[in-house]
């Protein structure tokens, strides 16, 4: 029995997600049902985190065991033989015998992606989230500075459901800049890409998203910049803003060292 560690990219339009779910089509079913005809019998594939629906990847990680001998450059082939165009399999590595795509994780880095202007072009739609009102990006950035460090990001989790017990997280970094447009994007009149990358020891649910939406509340002036301190002291989550859509967010890299 080997261990293997792959790095995944995927469109997640279309998709409930990373975890598998009874009827419902996930990027982790897929990538378990690709290695089955190989492997000879049902195979677990474990992400190193559970991306929501729609929610996209450039560099998910996963780990898996299997008895087959076959190197690590014609499984990534043989992967991507069997996985639609969405999902691809970057890299397939061996790894310890040890290694959990979950467990071993030290740390991750998510980008959400904001597009402003007074008109939606078509191709920002499906990753990002359109905005026509005007955005302060000072603004911005001085209420994600109140968020980096250790909190408890309580305010930030998914509403309804079970919660999660231990809601003190880590932010090592919150960056907020302009991206440089696409080249779709006209040259003026086209408004703007903001980025807001997100650098931590783990994130609950929904919680970059809840992040991203109260930063806009703050960015049009609907709030303060000094009321996400008050919404993280509070511990509701009514006290933060709207959970942003999946579409603009991004799992960039997972941290292992």
């Amino acid at each position: 029995m080997r261990t293997l560690k792959l790095t995944l990219a995927y469109d997640g339009t279309g998709y409930a997600g990373w975890q598998r779910q009874a009827g419902a089509e996930t990027i982790q079913a897929l990538v378990e049902r690709a290695l089955q005809p190989l492997e000879g019998c049902a195979v677990a594939v474990h992400g190193a985190g559970r991306t929501d629906a729609g929610v996209h990847a450039l560099g998910q990680v996963a780990s898996v065991r299997l008895t087959h001998p076959i190197d690590t450059d014609a499984l990534l082939r043989a992967l991507n033989a069997n996985l639609p165009p969405a999902v691809r399999v970057l890299c397939v590595e061996e790894a310890d015998d040890r290694f959990h795509a979950r467990f071993d994780a030290r740390g991750k880095v998510y980008r959400y992606r904001l597009a402003t202007g007074s008109v939606a072009h078509p191709l920002d739609l499906r990753y990002a989230w359109h905005l026509p009102q005007p955005v302060d990006l000072d603004a911005l950035q001085a209420a994600g500075a109140l968020l980096e460090g250790r909190h408890d990001f309580a305010s930030f989790q998914a509403a309804g459901g079970t919660a999660t017990a231990n809601t003190v997280r880590t932010i090592s970094r919150l960056r907020i800049a302009l991206e440089r447009p696409p080249d779709w994007r006209p040259a003026s009149g086209g408004g703007e890409i903001i980025g807001i990358e997100l650098r931590g020891d783990g994130f609950l649910r929904h919680m970059v998203r809840a992040i991203v939406g109260t930063l806009v509340e703050v960015g049009q002036g609907r709030r303060e910049a000094g009321s996400v301190a008050d919404a993280l002291a509070a511990r509701r989550r009514a006290s933060a803003g709207p959970t942003a859509p999946a579409r603009g967010l991004f799992l960039v890299r997972v941290d292992y060292h």
